[in-house]
């Protein structure tokens, strides 16, 4: 009896180990894109549910560059943004659940990625920034989620003084406060991007469209802790 409890506690823990540690390939985590092939992607306004008012033209500013580089194209944010005013589509939130068919036939896009700032957090006396952004690719033609991953990043803004010692320490946490205090949204919003994005299938006009299906995806949900070096 004893031996048949201790074999299914094992086959147990087998079995949660083997499930935590399941891993997908791009083609199968994404398979909307790799079957789509989309190329344009039209970048909606972040949804901030923050206090943070400006974090959420940052986080837009910056969205393109890691999109391009991936290999697609993407229509200017200035102009999509002014086009999204005035025909009073500044709130995303409004389509996050609608069809997007009309965004296809205004501009084009094959994508619309969403994105939604949970949390921005800046904590002073340790130099830390801590964001929870969401980001979700759509097809225009089907409504489909056909990429998504929700991040928890701490965005460490220390700062070493080269002093030694006991005031060394002070001196660093000081330095550290007064830069976490100042530091910009657009640098937090490249780190977050740029790590996020950097498991985005390749697009036509990159050199690994179509031959990256068999890379191991990248985690739906994850933690990390990023500064101004990620790049």
């Amino acid at each position: 009896m004893r031996t048949t409890v201790l074999l299914l506690i094992f086959a147990a823990i087998v079995s949660l180990t083997g499930c935590s540690g399941a891993k997908m390939t791009k083609s199968a985590a994404y398979k909307g894109i790799y079957d789509e092939k989309p190329v344009t992607v039209l970048l909606m306004p972040p949804i901030n549910r923050t206090t943070e008012v400006e974090a959420k033209d940052y986080f837009h500013l910056t969205l393109n560059v890691p999109i391009v580089d991936a290999g697609y194209y993407v229509i200017p944010p200035f102009l999509s943004m002014e086009i999204l005013k005035k025909e009073s589509a500044y709130d995303a939130e409004l389509f996050l659940n609608s069809s997007l068919q009309k965004f296809g036939e205004v501009f084009g896009a094959d994508l619309v990625l969403f994105t939604v700032i949970n949390r921005w957090d800046k904590q002073k006396l340790v130099a830390k920034v801590d964001v929870e952004i969401e980001y979700i690719f759509k097809s225009v033609k089907t409504g489909e989620i056909v990429y998504s991953r929700k991040g928890r990043v701490t965005y460490d803004a220390s700062v070493n003084t080269g002093v030694g010692g006991g005031f060394g320490l002070l001196a660093n946490i000081a330095a550290g406060a007064i830069n976490t205090a100042v530091t910009k949204y657009v640098d937090v919003a490249r780190a977050c991007n740029a790590y996020t994005f950097k498991d985005l299938p390749a697009g036509k006009y990159n050199p690994a469209y179509e031959r990256d299906g068999e890379e191991i995806a990248g985690q739906k949900e994850f933690k990390v802790s990023l500064n101004s070096k990620y790049r």
